[in-house]
């Protein structure tokens, strides 16, 4: 008996040192994670474990929430019985708002379904309330058990921000994109346009901007969508330069050591198409202001050339505008050419071409003198964007200028060519099938954002009418700023309804009925050139579209089916067979 007794023993006290390892092993991984909770508490941090990054906050949108300090709430459209697109679009816009959430407590969210009412009246005055602030709705064909049916949906959200509130579009609409393309595009985006309207509800004071006036510029009407839109974020002046130095600076009060600084009036100033030339007084008060830091958005036709004068004859001449500016953007580092691009590329125009019962016979041409612009490189203002409409466009050359760094916004297609002036300008042109042969340059660039440290224009050349006057604090060479140079006026210029004559949204077509992406291109050239914030270099992202093979899934269906049923079971099943073997020969000892 005591040799069976001694033998039981060592199992007592092996079984109690198990217990109490088990015990200290418990009682670490207690303390692990209430240190790392307590750690935690202290210290943000967030993993992204995407190839793309997708979940990572661009350090603008960070500082831009850091700086909200009250409830952010959005109300987002996108509930319903939707297709798998819109899915995932809903699902990527909750993740965004989550990860907005993350680093600011005010974002506050809810998803609503707009179709949800209780008879069609409720739904129809819904939709009417919609779209009076400012949700613009989209069909959709959807495929149900009784067959396809016609589907209203607000791709969008209100955003709602103290005593403000802004429409947001989710869905970035561009012209011959597949629906694939656009959906992966709007996601791209998301981060841009949630951090966006948030900026433009919390900001305080808007930064200011101006247009031009005095030399032939488009009036307020021509670009009066733009400007509406504009005024949601910045302060919008119209000036006249007139040969006054204050026009585009001003003196600061002097620092504590009397030093007084000279500051630009504006963030950006906007030319748009000026038709009489600028003097050199005037030109030089333009190159100061760049000295200075000033920033200009440059939109300048090369060469005279309108529809308004096809509406009589047949044919008119495009000859050189002379705006005398050719050799201030030649010594910042572009050339515009005297010449028009012609592009088979284009947007269409109507003609009447006969008359039946009265009544007039209207059909849409391809008119190659409007070429349809694409983007030019991944710049953050142009990627994405929709095809932009030109009017009587001129190409582009750079220029070497030092510590001037030249990027290409917009390009023509590859199927261009050019015309030197003066052109002959013909409808006759519209009858002829066009010989492909002579479209064989590509991509024209007509848009180039120019940054870095700019040469005066004036160096050693000072205009004998500004000699002597103390404002000037004359320098040679400026601070680091940007500007952009587009060889065309009228692609801010919004269309006229016909015949009501009241100002459409810049980019829409009233007679092909599409919208181009020229405000968007404004803004985010605008935005670009004033915003301190750079929010819209968040547009970079980039997301993969990792999309099946449907070939090659419908070609090996059976055994992608058997790999995803059957081997998880086996697996499982390995598994129970060797704990179970385990087990066994650990509890036979």
């Amino acid at each position: 008996m005591v040799k069976h007794k001694e033998n039981r023993l060592p199992k007592i006290f092996k079984a109690k040192d198990i217990r109490k390892n088990n015990l200290i092993e418990f009682a670490l991984v207690v303390v692990v994670i209430l240190v790392l909770n307590v750690i935690g508490s202290f210290l943000f941090t967030r993993f992204d474990l995407t190839s793309e990054k997708r979940y990572t906050l661009a350090p603008a949108t960070k500082n831009l929430l850091k700086s909200v300090n009250d409830y952010v709430y959005f109300r987002v459209y996108l509930e319903g019985d939707f297709p798998a697109g819109f899915k995932k679009l809903r699902r990527e816009t909750k993740e965004m708002l989550d990860e907005f959430r993350a680093y600011n407590k005010y974002i506050e969210y809810e998803f609503i379904n707009p179709m949800a009412g209780s008879n069609k009246q409720d739904v129809d005055e819904t939709i009417k309330v919609l779209v009076e602030r400012g949700l613009q709705p989209t069909d959709l064909q959807v495929r149900t058990a009784e067959g396809m049916q016609q589907k209203v949906i607000f791709p969008g959200a209100m955003v709602m921000y103290r005593d403000k509130e802004l429409p947001l579009d989710l869905l970035e609409s561009q012209i011959n994109t597949p629906a694939e393309m656009v959906l992966n595009n709007s996601i791209q985006n998301l981060e841009f346009k949630l951090a966006e309207v948030i900026r433009k509800l919390s900001q305080l004071q808007k930064p200011a901007i101006a247009f031009t006036e005095g030399n032939g510029e488009l009036n307020e009407g021509d670009v009066h969508d733009v400007t509406q839109t504009l005024l949601q974020n910045y302060r919008v002046d119209r000036i006249i330069i007139g040969g006054r130095i204050s026009a585009l600076t001003r003196r600061s009060e002097p620092d504590n050591e009397g030093n007084v600084r000279i500051l630009p009036n504006y963030q950006t100033i906007i030319i748009a198409k000026p038709t009489i030339p600028f003097d050199e007084k005037d030109k030089f008060i333009i190159d100061q202001y760049i000295m200075y830091g000033g920033k200009v958005l440059w939109l300048v036709d090369p060469v005279l050339a309108s529809m308004d004068s096809l509406q009589m004859r047949e044919s008119t001449i495009g000859i050189d505008m002379d705006t005398k500016l050719d050799d201030q953007l030649f010594k910042y580092g572009v050339r515009l050419n005297k010449n028009l691009v012609l592009d088979l590329n284009s947007a269409s125009i109507p003609l009447r071409t006969g008359q039946v019962a009265g009544q007039a016979q209207i059909e849409y041409f391809r008119w190659h003198y409007f070429p349809l612009l694409s983007q030019a490189s991944n710049h953050p203002i142009v990627r994405n964007i929709n095809a932009i409409k030109a009017d009587f466009t001129s190409s582009i050359d750079t220029v070497l200028v030092d510590y001037v760094r030249k990027t290409p916004l917009l390009k023509t297609s590859d199927y261009s060519r050019t015309v030197g002036t003066p052109a002959l300008i013909t409808l006759a042109m519209l009858r002829e099938k066009p010989d492909e042969r002579m479209y064989n340059k590509k991509g024209q660039a007509t848009a180039y954002l120019l940054e870095g440290t700019f040469p005066s224009l004036f160096s050693n050349r000072m205009p004998p009418e500004i000699t002597g006057s103390k404002d000037i604090g004359f320098l040679e060479t400026s601070k680091p700023t940007a500007m952009i140079v587009v060889a065309d006026g009228d692609i801010i210029r919004n269309q006229f309804h016909i015949p009501q004559g009241y100002p459409l949204p810049l980019g829409f077509d009233q007679f092909t009925r599409q919208t181009y992406g020229n405000k968007d291109f404004i803004l985010n050239a605008i935005s670009y050139l004033a915003d301190e914030s750079s929010l819209v270099s968040i547009r970079s992202r980039e997301l993969k579209i990792r999309m099946l093979d449907m070939p090659k899934v419908n070609s090996s269906r059976l055994h992608w089916q058997v790999i995803n049923i059957l081997v998880p079971v086996v697996i499982v099943l390995i598994f129970g067979i060797v704990l179970a073997i385990l087990r066994k020969k650990r509890y036979a000892r």
